[in-house]
């Protein structure tokens, strides 16, 4: 890729036009692409250098941020002829990214037909099936014989997000079924479309979550799928590249919940420092915050630990336990809610899964503490004459710990999702912060139970 980007370089210095399009005419999209995410400031040259179709092909699978670097700097020309060749959904997209002033001024470059598209796709809710979808797919009549499909499809194909799979409806636009290109190639021409109906028909609807379509593709392995409104009329399809987007965004986004931080409108490289800042202050502020109640319930066994100094010793050792355990069991159903093999009505399976995996997780790391705080008692002289006593309250209280940590972890998503937020929001630094709290609690309960009258 360095040599390419090298190649572009010296004919776009040298102003060598024509070769510098023979070149990239001979490359991949992906690969002029990457092109353009290497060496941004080419970016316009290149997209002006390219065929009106080939510009449109690299254009759309460029990320926002580039893409909008881009449009500022084409000629008018050029903006009006990419903007207008935009399949309708990727358009879609990039309209709801763009700020309202320049949606404005870019819908303006449409037909009245278009823009009167453009509007109502955009008048979609924004996470909505609706806003992926594309109006541009091939219909037909149940009555009508194959030859007069396949006449249909050469006719109007051409204009279609795809002709993989072809829709059936009546009169009214209502959808009836969906039938694979290859049924219709592999059958007599005078076979009715009705002959090949099984009505086993898979459908979306324009306020479907997308997430929830994302999983809709997954179960039912198609390369796209219809969606229609309350009555039932086609009114569009959803591709699987825009569904692989939307999945590779949430991914994203999830990933940076779960880290703890606001999701980034752009690359992390594109994205100003102050931008940065912002996206993470919130939550570190939050986190600190809650972090301070850590010293408030030491405050209060503030006497305990005057009177036995040794417990304090191992407060980083039981908070952290906990905040492992309830990170990993958060993380783990986070990810088995997107991937749909968990749901809210599985809450008491996971509560019980958890509960005794909490409990054995608990029972071995317990298990090594009171091992290591007896060995080195015996071989060092630590922890005091009560050694023993210490190291059986240490491990009871990593065991309860942990088993907290645990049922924390793994409840937190699903009380998330049940109140209508964001599961991905119960991050792993939110949970140990939960966890470092009510550990504290914990441990010092386990203490003044075990050690009353000795050393408290």
């Amino acid at each position: 890729m360095e040599e390419l980007v090298k190649q572009v370089e010296l004919l776009i210095d040298n102003k060598e036009t024509d070769k510098l399009k023979d070149f990239l005419d001979d490359l991949n999209i992906s690969e002029v692409s990457e092109i353009i995410d290497e060496a941004e400031e080419y970016g316009p040259i290149i997209i002006e250098s390219l065929s009106s179709n080939r510009a449109m092909n690299v254009f759309r699978i460029l990320d926002f941020p580039d893409q909008e670097r881009i449009m500022k700097k084409l000629s008018s020309k050029r903006l009006t002829e990419l903007i207008n060749l935009l399949p309708a959904d990727d358009r879609t997209s990039l309209f709801s990214d763009l700020h309202g002033d320049s949606v404005k001024k870019l819908i303006i470059l449409l037909p009245p037909e278009e823009r009167k598209e453009a509007l109502a796709l955009l008048g979609y809710p924004e996470d909505s099936v609706g806003r992926l979808m594309t109006p541009d797919y091939v219909a037909v009549k149940r009555h009508w014989k194959v030859s007069k499909v396949i006449s249909h499809i050469r006719d109007y194909g051409s204009d279609s997000e795809t002709i993989d799979v072809i829709y059936v409806i009546d009169e009214k636009g209502v959808l009836l079924d969906d039938l694979r290109i290859r049924e219709i190639l592999l059958v007599h021409p005078e076979t009715p479309v009705s002959d090949l109906m099984d009505n086993r028909l898979i459908a979306l609807h324009t306020s479907d979550p997308q997430e929830e379509a994302i999983n809709v593709f997954k179960m039912n392995n198609r390369v796209a799928l219809p969606v229609t409104d309350d009555d039932g009329i086609l009114l569009g399809i959803v591709t699987v590249d825009d569904i692989l987007w939307i999945a590779q965004e949430e991914y994203s986004e999830d990933i940076q919940k779960i880290g703890g931080t606001e999701v980034l409108d752009e690359p992390y490289l594109d994205i100003s420092l102050f931008g940065l800042l912002k996206k993470r202050v919130g939550w570190l502020v939050l986190l600190f915050l809650s972090e301070t109640l850590t010293a408030t319930a030491m405050g209060y066994f503030e006497k305990e630990i005057e009177k036995a100094v040794v417990l304090a010793l191992f407060i980083p050792l039981i908070i952290s336990s906990g905040g492992n355990s309830g990170s990993q069991a958060s993380t783990l159903i986070i990810r088995a809610m997107a991937l749909g093999e968990v749901t809210l009505n599985d809450w008491w399976k996971i509560m019980r899964r958890e509960l005794v995996s909490g409990l054995l997780l608990g029972f071995v790391l317990g298990s090594i503490g009171v091992i290591l705080i007896l060995l080195r008692s015996t071989l060092f002289d630590m922890y005091g004459e009560h050694f023993v006593l210490v190291g059986f309250t240490v491990g009871t209280a990593v065991m309860g710990v942990v088993l907290w940590g645990s049922l924390a972890g793994s409840m937190l998503p699903l009380i998330l999702k049940k109140c209508g937020t964001d599961p991905a929001t119960s991050s792993a630094p939110f949970v140990a912060t939960l966890v470092d709290v009510t550990g504290l609690i914990i441990y010092f309960s386990i203490a003044m139970v075990f050690m009353r009258d000795i050393l408290l």
